[in-house]
C-alpha cells in the first residue's frame, strides 16, 4: 500500500471537514441540488466520453492508485541474475521449471518464449508489444480521472450559473435567494473538491504507477533477451541496476 497516497487523502479530507466543523458546522456545506449538479453531471459526462467497460473499472483502478500491484525491481534484478546463473551453467532448458513457478506473469512469459527456442528477435518484439498496449490501457484509466478533474469543474461553473439565474429571478423573494446562492456556491466548491482532491491527483499518481511499471516490464525484457544470449551474470546485473537509483543499488557480488 502506498501510504503517501492514502495519507494524503485522509489528511486532506479530515482538514477540510475539520475547518468546515470548526466554522459553522458540517450542515450548512451539504445542498442535495449541489451534489446532482456535480456528482450527478461529472458521471453522465463521463459516460458520454468513455466506454461502459471503462466506467465499471472505476473502483479497480483508483484503488490501484491506492495499492499498486507492483514487484520490487531489487527483488527482481536478484531473480534475474539467478536466473542467467542458472542457464549459463547448465542451459537455458533448465529454467524450464523455474518457468512454471513465476509468480510475475510478464517474466514467467518472456522466459517461456526464451525455453522454448523461440528468435531473439521474436521475444524481444513480442515482449515490447505488451509493454506498450500495457502503458496504453494505463493512459486510458488515468484519462478518465483527468477528465473528472474537468468535467467537475465545468459542472461545477454550470451549477453556479443555474444558482446565479435563480436568484436573479426571485430578486423580490428575500427567502427564494439564499437557497439560491446556496447553490450558486456549493456546486463550485463541490467541483473543485472533487477535481483537486479525486480527480487531479489519482490522475498523477496513475501516471506514476505507469512509469514504475514499464520500468520494471523493460527491466524484465532485458533480463530475459540477456538470459537468452548467455550475457555473464555479473554483467547482467550491472545492466539491470542502472535502472534503479545509485542509492538503492545492491549487487550480490560484493
Amino acid at each position: 500500500m502506498d501510504l503517501a497516497t492514502v495519507i494524503g487523502l485522509v489528511l486532506t479530507l479530515v482538514l477540510l471537514f475539520g475547518a468546515m466543523a470548526m466554522g459553522v458546522g458540517i450542515g450548512p456545506y451539504i445542498d442535495i441540488p449541489s451534489i446532482l449538479i456535480v456528482f450527478g453531471g461529472t458521471t453522465g459526462a463521463l459516460m458520454i466520453g468513455f466506454k461502459m467497460e471503462q466506467i465499471k473499472n472505476f473502483v479497480k483502478v483508483f484503488m490501484i492508485a491506492i495499492k499498486p500491484p507492483m514487484d520490487d525491481p531489487k527483488e527482481m534484478i536478484k531473480n534475474l541474475v539467478t536466473y542467467a546463473t542458472k542457464a549459463r551453467k547448465e542451459g537455458i532448458l533448465a529454467l524450464e521449471g523455474d518457468v512454471s513457478k513465476e509468480s510475475n506473469e510478464f517474466l514467467k512469459k518472456g522466459l517461456s518464449m526464451a525455453v522454448d527456442g523461440n528468435e531473439p528477435d521474436v521475444v524481444r518484439d513480442l515482449m515490447e508489444i505488451d509493454i506498450e498496449q500495457t502503458s496504453a490501457r494505463h493512459k486510458e484509466y488515468a484519462l478518465l480521472f483527468g477528465q473528472i478533474a474537468g468535467f467537475s469543474g465545468a459542472m461545477g461553473m454550470i451549477g453556479t450559473l443555474i444558482g446565479l439565474v435563480a436568484m436573479l429571478l426571485n430578486m423580490a423573494d428575500p427567502s427564494a435567494i439564499g437557497p439560491s446562492m446556496a447553490v450558486a456556491l456549493l456546486t463550485t466548491m463541490y467541483g473543485a473538491m472533487l477535481g483537486n482532491i479525486i480527480g487531479g491527483p489519482v490522475e498523477n499518481v496513475l501516471l506514476i504507477r505507469d512509469n514504475d511499471e514499464v520500468l520494471l516490464k523493460t527491466l524484465i525484457l532485458e533480463g530475459v533477451m540477456a538470459i537468452q544470449a548467455g550475457d555473464n551474470p555479473r554483467n547482467l546485473e550491472g545492466k539491470l541496476l542502472s535502472f534503479i537509483a545509485p542509492n538503492e543499488r545492491e549487487s550480490q557480488y560484493n
